[in-house]
């Protein structure tokens, strides 16, 4: 974002879901001038995909929101484009209700995704919590984070329970920075098996399931409700972290 100027790529090509969004970035910006009056918003318009990335590749959105069902290419192709050269949150509008296409669009690079029909007031909701995530002066991999009696310092390979240390090993201390570098990000089981293991074969979801358990074990309060590392069912993991 550059200053107080906010930049919305809106890629769709249905008029009235273009007007829709736009409306609704238009009110919560207004609302957020109440904090901020020298805070503007500007809205750009893609009815295609590829206009989509020229608009992005020129104009350097802050934060995009981009339909699946375009004219002239798959939305999780234009994702795939942008994300070769941009890290703007790309958060997907989908009719897609079925986890494996979920799964699919993040792996495209996808920030997250809003299902059709959706609430204007979840997609802002969204939309300022990626705004926050990509504006964030560190991340949790900087800095040491409490989790309940539990503190956890990724960079220098520390964690206490009570002061007392707890030890990971090599392959729980290589998922969990992979899930803090992303808080409050869905990372799916493919990304998490491919940043941990590399290119190693195996059954990613099972592997997972193995390590997010041990580490639930030393860091949750209440394993079996966790509260820092989420299951996405079907699709992967979230770090919750501490704002």
């Amino acid at each position: 974002m550059n200053g107080a100027h906010l930049t919305v790529l809106i890629i769709d090509d249905e008029p009235q879901i273009r007007r829709l969004v736009r409306n609704a970035v238009a009110a919560d910006d207004g609302a957020a001038r109440d904090d901020d009056p020298h805070r503007t918003a500007r809205v750009l318009e893609a009815a295609t995909g590829q206009a989509g990335i020229d608009f992005a590749a020129a104009e350097h959105p802050d934060v995009i929101i981009l339909d699946l069902g375009l004219p002239d290419m798959d939305g999780a192709a234009v994702c795939r484009e942008v994300r070769r050269w941009s890290k703007a949150p790309i958060i997907v509008l989908s009719a897609r209700h079925l986890d494996t296409e979920k799964a699919e669009l993040l792996d495209a690079g996808a920030d997250d995704y809003v299902t059709k029909p959706f609430s204007t007031v979840e997609l802002m909701a969204r939309l300022r919590a990626q705004l926050r995530r990509a504006s964030g002066a560190s991340t949790a991999t900087d800095q040491a984070l409490v989790l309940g009696n539990v503190k956890v310092d990724v960079a220098r390979k520390r964690i206490e329970r009570d002061g007392a240390p707890i030890h990971l090993t090599r392959t729980e201390w290589a998922l969990l920075s992979a899930l803090a570098r992303h808080p409050r990000r869905t990372l799916t089981h493919r990304q998490l098996f491919r940043e941990v293991w590399g290119n190693a074969s195996g059954d990613a979801q099972q592997y997972l399931r193995v390590y997010v358990g041990h580490l639930r074990r030393k860091l949750e309060t209440d394993p079996v409700r966790p509260q820092f590392i989420l299951t996405e069912a079907g699709i992967g993991y979230r770090f919750e972290a501490p704002e």
